[in-house]
């Protein structure tokens, strides 16, 4: 119970006692109150209402609308790209077709997400209104119940809640300290992320279901002219190695399947620089994977077509030693785990010194690469099914059912901080997850699963 409430009931009590001796031995004592009943009823009621109007607002409500909000402003962001890409490339045959198909569903979902920030701004007024009243009704009813404080007992109770505030503050004031340094600023302004939304894409590859494992997404740093190109990797040869990385020059001609160039990165498969694994990506004209048959770190140069790597410690775990997975099945050779975000890229792996937890190191650029700074977390690797970073926050998944994955972990790198408490659903379009990729040119989250590629969007804090 709030302290004013109990203020007003300790003064309600002011009892006058009257005392007189009867036959000499008893004392007759008849005890009469100055003041009229105080209204207990009236208190009761105040108590709950305030009680029901802390529990009628939480911090998930409120924060539905600014996702909402956050939602519609990047579908628009989206439809306004779709249809610059339309304007571009419309040749009046297949490419405006598929196009405005893209255009006429991207709008479909602006649509309603417009109705349910619509509906979601209506109960919320609704519920400021219905708060303000029982906020005054409250008031009022404490006002009448102050009467009843003939000793000023809430008055004095408030005079001495200032003196001492200001006594804090003097004595604060007395200690002060020159201010810290700034911090410096954190690599993502927009903040953690809250929630996935989507999908936003759902296509099954020119590959059919043949492949199911394989990766796909944009590249963050692009080489100029190849800023709207969408790159894909489909591991074609045992369900774990590849040796080329297919390029299509829009999400449209992906979508269709058209006009895709190869370019090849081993002669064969398996063989020395064939990719191994589903967890790639790439960044700055240049793809990042897992080297065959090592525990190495390869990069692709794209332009130039060449090849360098760097290794990881020793005694790091590859060749199916420490996959991600879950209870009904594991997803083989994905021992490295590739990622990036708005710094640059990054890799997951483990090994038996750190106990099958996850370890993460910087990637840092060159030919050939090295590695950066290196953080050891608690996150045991075979009970995630995939990784990911965003604005330096490493985040982990689990499957929960062949409905929904769960983005359950963080590790931030500026803080050091672990969380196992997220709880941010994504809704999957199949069973399995083999690879998942942040870009943080358009916020969005990029999966391939069971040979379909689909993409969320993030929303961040």
């Amino acid at each position: 119970m709030p302290s004013s409430l109990l203020s007003v009931r300790s003064a309600a009590i002011f009892l006058v006692l009257f005392s007189q001796c009867v036959s000499g031995k008893d004392c007759v004592c008849e005890l009469n109150s100055l003041q009229r009943p105080f209204p207990m009823d009236q208190l009761d009621s105040i108590q709950t209402a305030a009680d029901k109007c802390m529990k009628s607002i939480s911090s998930a409500e409120l924060m539905e609308m600014d996702i909402l909000m956050l939602g519609v402003q990047r579908r628009l962001d989206q439809l306004e790209e779709t249809v610059s890409v339309l304007e571009k490339e419309d040749d009046g045959n297949l490419y405006g077709a598929v196009s405005l198909r893209i255009i006429e569903l991207e709008l479909a979902e602006v649509l309603e997400l417009m109705a349910k920030l619509k509906k979601t701004i209506e109960l919320n007024k609704q519920l400021n209104e219905s708060t303000a009243t029982k906020l005054q009704n409250m008031t009022e009813g404490m006002t009448t119940l102050e009467a009843f404080d003939v000793s000023h007992v809430v008055i004095k109770q408030r005079e001495n809640l200032r003196i001492k505030r200001d006594l804090v503050e003097c004595q604060h004031e007395l200690k002060a300290t020159p201010p810290p340094p700034t911090p410096r600023p954190r690599r993502c302004p927009q903040g953690l992320l809250v929630n996935v939304t989507g999908p936003r894409t759902y296509s099954l590859t020119q590959y059919g279901t043949s492949y199911p494992y394989g990766a796909w997404g944009r590249d963050p740093k692009p080489a100029p002219g190849k800023e709207d190109m969408y790159w894909l990797v489909a591991l074609t040869s045992s369900n774990a190695f590849a040796n080329f990385v297919r390029h299509y020059s829009t999400l449209s001609t992906l979508l269709v399947g058209v006009g895709p160039v190869d370019t090849t990165i081993a002669s064969s498969n398996p063989t020395t620089n064939t990719i191994i694994g589903p967890n790639v990506v790439q960044y700055g004209d240049a793809l990042y994977y897992g080297c065959y048959n090592t525990p190495s770190v390869c990069r692709f140069n794209i332009s130039a077509r060449s090849i360098t790597n760097t290794p990881l410690p020793q005694n790091s775990g590859f060749n199916n030693k420490f996959p991600f997975g879950h209870l009904d099945a594991t997803y083989i050779y994905t021992d490295l785990d590739f990622s990036t975000d708005e710094s640059g890229v990054w890799v997951v792996y483990t090994a038996p010194d750190n106990f099958g937890n996850v370890i993460l190191s910087e990637i840092i650029e060159g030919s050939p690469p090295s590695l950066g700074r290196t953080w050891r977390t608690s996150l045991h690797k075979r009970t995630a099914t995939n990784t990911f970073m965003a604005c330096g926050v490493l985040y982990a998944t689990r499957f929960l059912d062949k409905q929904t994955e769960e983005i359950f972990y963080s590790f931030d790198t500026e803080t050091k901080e672990e969380r196992y408490d997220l709880r941010i659903h994504i809704k999957k379009m199949q069973t399995n997850i083999q690879s998942l990729n942040y870009s943080p040119r358009d916020r969005m989250l990029y999966a391939y699963s069971d040979a379909y590629i689909v993409s969320y969007d993030g929303v961040f804090q």
